[in-house]
């Protein structure tokens, strides 16, 4: 005894059947039916709803104990956002005001600043820059598939912080 397995008997009986027949369930299955809720549905509805603003979103913050490697995935984000906006604003800064914009008009502005706004404004710039530069080595090794068991990600990760306080001082001191 054999036992047929597979959509060959509903494959027949669409292929077979008529085309007004395949039309009405194509129609039937495109209009949306309402669902109208009665009263006791409505209020079970609201007390859920209630129910759901009152719950944490998940996975929560609090129930984690932060790690490094996704705290340097955040921070790799967020440098990365606030370099590009940086590029994008001097650029963007540049073609409408060219004039203001020239490396001589930017090299008076900042000679005139004091030394402490000038190595303040080194760090804020360096900082992010070596970490983002570093971080975005560790995952191109990453997707070469080195460093990938924990221990290893730990250990790249305190590479790249260790190389970014390093390079941000050579680069605040150049």
């Amino acid at each position: 005894m054999s036992v047929r397995v597979g959509l060959a008997p509903a494959f027949k009986r669409v292929v077979l059947a008529p085309k007004f027949a395949r039309n009405q369930v194509a129609l039937r299955s495109a209009i949306s039916r309402r669902h109208v809720l009665s009263s006791t549905e409505r209020t079970s509805e609201e007390i859920l709803n209630q129910q759901r603003l009152k719950r944490p979103s998940s996975p929560h913050f609090t129930i984690y104990q932060p790690q490094l490697t996704w705290l340097a995935s955040i921070a790799n984000r967020v440098t990365g956002v606030g370099l590009s906006t940086l590029l994008y604003g001097f650029s963007l800064a540049y073609l409408v005001a060219p004039d203001t914009f020239d490396s001589g008009h930017i090299i008076a502005f900042v000679a005139g600043l004091p030394d402490y706004i000038k190595y303040t404004a080194k760090v804020v710039l360096a900082a992010p820059f070596s970490f983002h530069a570093f971080n975005g080595l560790r995952h191109l090794a990453w997707d070469t598939g080195k460093f990938l068991t924990l221990k290893s990600a730990y250990k790249t990760g305190y590479a790249v912080l260790g190389a970014t306080a390093i390079s941000t001082v050579a680069l605040v001191l150049m």
